[in-house]
């Protein structure tokens, strides 16, 4: 994959920084975007496809409250996976 410059990066970078936008992280993309080099664009564009696979992507550092209907949904759906492996 290519990113700003004609840089190549991997599915794992992308999964990295993805996580990073997530709870409990909620990192902002514009320090995203400054700290990889890639752009604010490219960021908002990988969040949204990540929140249209079904991740919960609340967006910039954004406390639970502040979250949309969806993403809480998400997140609840998320730890009942996970507490549900864990058993």
């Amino acid at each position: 994959m290519t990113g700003k410059l004609g840089k190549r990066y991997s599915d794992e970078m992308k999964e990295s920084i993805l996580k990073r936008m997530m709870p409990p992280n909620n990192e902002a993309i514009s320090k995203l975007g400054d700290e990889t080099g890639f752009t604010e664009a490219t960021l908002y564009k990988w969040r949204k496809d990540a929140r249209a696979a079904g991740n919960a992507t609340p967006g910039d550092r954004q406390r639970a409250e502040q979250w949309n209907s969806e993403d809480k949904f998400l997140i609840v759906m998320e730890t009942f996976a996970m507490n549900g492996a864990e058993s």
